[in-house]
């Protein structure tokens, strides 16, 4: 049956199988045997047809069968799984499959969202807990790398997938990737809310919320009006001598700073440098210059940047939780730095005891999502009475602090747009394979619900599904031909075959060196063929009668051989044939042609005895004796 086992004829003539079955839709000829009975004669007609059949799921069914297309429809809902994190906002998800029914016999897979993602744990983590990047590079502190143990840093540099893990060996200067997808929920960047899932960057608003669009305003209130803090900015250029000096710029005397950006208003060889009320210097102390890179500091990330063609810049999101002090390296005459930051709105004074504060629902804030429902909120912040400005929270009872109002928004679904699944492996590792990935037509109806759609309702261009991968050319490889017959042909043997080094579309060969000798296939192996027949006695021809006339004997050789007819010891004795027979030759009368001839030699005394022994029918004893002998 060719369709549960397909044979191929090798080059050497053999039927070979790899005990696998032909592919769908092999097509092939059969010929089945039909009978017609003619009702006259009642003689029934047979003769063979050539009818085509192909293979379907292993059966050789008739030529253009084929099996109703079933389309797959989409089973329930898994529960949402695990929170990835237990603060500081994570994600769970929930899958579902399309095996209610399964798609089968051509019908289509199923339309629609597999998998589904939420925002979980939302809320801050404790004061001083560990970063959640910072913990899984530490996981692999009991891990060798190449042979040696390592204190693993988080590394967010230039040149690396913010989704990845990517760790640092502290105290060593070399960085590399332990894992290609960090845990859902990690957050992509320290300056910003945006979190990993399944390996890609997604947006999160200041809400902690996946997909929402809810934004921090200049003094990193969410869903604020920017009303809670004010802008301080200047300008410093006073006194700045020539000549390696720490200059005095500014003391930031208070904490919360927000959107700290500090300047070099040139490009003259000058160092920002940053430290604290105890003359700890953070950034470029001591007279030593940093690389441009992130600074831990006061509690936020400051950002060091050095241009080539720019001034040098310092920025830090904030808040900040100590008092900072900047100074200036100088080196030459510098224009001069700029400074900006957002400091929070504090009202004290004298009058503050006898106005009255009370809590407030701000206005509706804008939609967090464009399309696909989003959320608007009313944040509830403490006013004063008498002229209704925002004051920080602690001028209102806490108790008495009302519930934000929440709405949803924008519930209509989003414009259809393609999604791009993650590359499959490719099929080879060089000489040229193919990679795959899923292209889906998909439209969000939904915070976390999406909508798979004919490919027809995206009005894009469709991307790229298959391409070529590894057309790197494969390095040499061995290549065994077939073995030979077993030699010897019965008992233990060996069978042998040629192996060469050859490049991987078989046309070149190559010196053995060029491939790997310990990845060399066999070029003996041992065999047999049955046990071998024993040695056996081999007789010849049998040589002339030793008597011309009468009665002699013959001779012949008997040797034991082995089965390659090689001389052996082995054979029986008691089966060894006879190698000397007795033989009779007639006698010539024409021999003697007259009795003178015919006497007995004078010597011989024994005639009368070979008379009486009866010896004369021997050639010998006849010449010997003629006459005696004559007419016996």
């Amino acid at each position: 049956e060719v369709c549960r086992e397909l044979w191929c004829l090798s080059k050497s003539n053999r039927c070979v199988t790899n005990s696998i079955p032909a592919a769908e839709g092999t097509l092939f000829k059969d010929y089945k045997k039909k009978e017609l009975e003619n009702q006259t004669s009642k003689l029934i007609l047979c003769f063979f047809c050539e009818i085509f059949q192909w293979c379907y799921q292993g059966e050789c069914v008739p030529f253009g069968t084929w099996p109703q297309s079933i389309d797959g429809g989409w089973g329930p809902w898994s529960m949402w799984g695990e929170c990835s994190r237990t603060c500081g906002g994570g994600v769970s998800s929930s899958i579902r499959h399309c095996d209610s029914p399964a798609p089968s016999g051509g019908g289509k897979y199923c339309l629609g969202e597999r998998k589904r993602y939420r925002s979980c744990n939302t809320d801050l983590c404790p004061s001083g807990a560990r970063d959640f990047r910072e913990k899984q590079c530490a996981d692999f502190d009991s891990m060798p790398f190449r042979g040696k143990y390592y204190n693993w840093k988080p590394y967010t540099g230039g040149g690396v997938k913010p989704c990845a893990l990517n760790c640092l060996a502290e105290g060593y200067n070399f960085y590399t990737e332990r894992a290609p997808a960090v845990i859902d929920g990690t957050q992509c960047n320290a300056d910003s809310l945006d979190i990993c899932i399944n390996g890609e960057c997604k947006h999160v608003g200041c809400d902690n919320i996946l997909g929402s669009d809810a934004k921090e305003d200049r003094c990193r209130v969410c869903g604020g009006d920017g009303s809670t803090c004010e802008a301080i900015e200047g300008f410093f250029n006073g006194s700045l001598p020539r000549g390696g000096v720490y200059m005095h710029v500014h003391s930031h005397y208070a904490t919360a700073y927000c959107h700290v950006i500090i300047g070099l208003l040139s490009t003259a060889v000058a160092f920002i440098s940053l430290k604290s009320e105890e003359d700890d210097y953070y950034i470029n102390g001591a007279w030593t210059i940093d690389w441009p890179r992130k600074f831990d500091v006061a509690g936020t990330a400051f950002h060091y940047k050095r241009p080539t063609d720019e001034p040098e810049s310092l920025e830090a999101l904030g808040p900040t939780s100590e008092n900072l002090i900047v100074m200036i390296l100088l080196q030459e005459q510098n224009l001069g730095i700029k400074y900006k930051f957002n400091v929070p709105i504090s009202r004290t004074g004298s009058g503050d005891n006898e106005v009255g504060f009370a809590w407030n629902h701000l206005p509706w804030s804008e939609c967090s999502a464009t399309c696909a429902g989003g959320v608007q909120k009313q944040e509830v912040v403490c006013k004063r009475l008498d002229d209704s400005s925002i004051v920080q929270n602690n001028y209102c009872d806490p108790d008495s602090k009302p519930p934000e109002n929440q709405r949803a928004c924008n519930t209509e679904p989003c414009p259809p747009e393609w999604f791009i699944g993650d590359w499959s492996e490719c099929s080879k590792t060089c000489d040229g394979g193919m990679r795959s990935r899923t292209v889906l037509c998909i439209r969000r109806i939904g915070p976390s619900e999406e909508e798979t759609l004919d490919a027809a309702n995206c009005l894009t261009h469709r991307p790229v599904e298959k391409e070529p991968c590894n057309n790197q050319s494969c390095p040499p490889q061995w290549v065994a031909l077939d073995w030979s017959e077993c030699t010897p042909k019965c008992g233990p043997g060996f069978k042998h075959r040629i192996v060469l080094c050859k490049s991987s579309d078989l046309l070149k060969t190559f010196p053995a060196a060029q491939c790997q000798d310990e990845n060399k296939p066999p070029v003996r192996i041992r065999c047999s063929l049955g046990r071998c027949p024993p040695p056996r006695w081999v007789a010849g021809d049998w040589g002339q009668c030793s008597a011309q006339c009468g009665l002699g004997q013959q001779m012949r050789t008997v040797q034991c051989l082995s089965y390659t007819g090689q001389a052996s010891s082995e054979c029986p004795e008691t089966l060894r044939p006879p190698s000397m027979q007795q033989c009779e030759s007639k006698c010539d009368s024409t021999l003697i042609s007259n009795t003178e001839e015919c006497k007995d030699v004078n010597k011989v005394a024994y005639c009368p005895l070979v008379l009486k022994f009866k010896f004369c029918s021997r050639a010998y004893f006849r010449q010997m004796c003629c006459k005696t002998c004559q007419g016996h």
